[in-house]
């Protein structure tokens, strides 16, 4: 497949593209790297690449490869050839890239993330599936999050909009189909939207087990 820039110079730029939520879904993203306890750690598709250096400020090592030279990644490759043996880093992640792929692209591309893991790959995909969120107080528990799938009649047809070609919740990509296809790589472990961003889903796979 050959690969084309989809976004615009100045796409990242701060004002554009950060915002709260995204800075939620950081959060998220560090706090399921640093309690895999990795000594090494891979990115495909940085973005921007705040991940790396935010995780650099908490003793966590982040290489990112892209394809893209000019988001200066530190390794320019395909994600689908990714230029590494087998089992050379803890832990492997993507965070809102593969659904620039299509969708069977995309499973080559977390299948090689599966190969150049050691233990655990660290994904998260867009879900489209609309929710109303609840925020509970329990006197002595704290504050709890619940999310509650709104009703609807069929799922909506995805249309490619230059970015996206495919996202969880759209006609012909259920939530059960994702997790199967994607479950035949490694054993998935735990998946959740953010309760602050819930277009972001996050997975955890144990590569071991697959």
């Amino acid at each position: 497949m050959d690969y084309v820039k989809q976004v615009k110079d100045g796409h990242y730029e701060f004002s554009r593209y950060i915002s709260k939520e995204r800075w939620s879904s950081m959060w998220h993203q560090l706090d399921e790297i640093q309690k895999l306890k990795p000594v090494n750690v891979l990115e495909i598709g940085p973005g921007p690449g705040l991940f790396k250096v935010v995780a650099a400020t908490f003793g966590i090592a982040v290489e990112t490869l892209d394809f893209d030279p000019e988001v200066k990644p530190d390794h320019v490759g395909s994600a689908t050839a990714i230029p590494f043996a087998d089992a050379s880093y803890d832990v492997v992640c993507a965070f809102q890239m593969l659904e620039h792929l299509p969708y069977e692209v995309s499973l080559q591309a977390f299948d090689e993330m599966v190969r150049v893991s050691r233990r655990h790959v660290v994904i998260s995909l867009p879900d489209t599936r609309a929710v109303w969120r609840y925020l509970i107080h329990v006197p002595k528990f704290g504050a709890h999050d619940f999310l509650v799938p709104r009703p609807r009649l069929g799922a909506p047809r995805h249309e490619f909009d230059g970015e996206h070609y495919w996202e969880i919740g759209k006609r012909g990509y259920p939530l059960a189909r994702v997790v199967a296809d994607f479950s035949k790589h490694a054993r998935l472990l735990e998946t959740y939207r953010v309760p602050d961003n819930p277009v972001h889903r996050f997975f955890v796979f144990d590569r071991q087990a697959g």
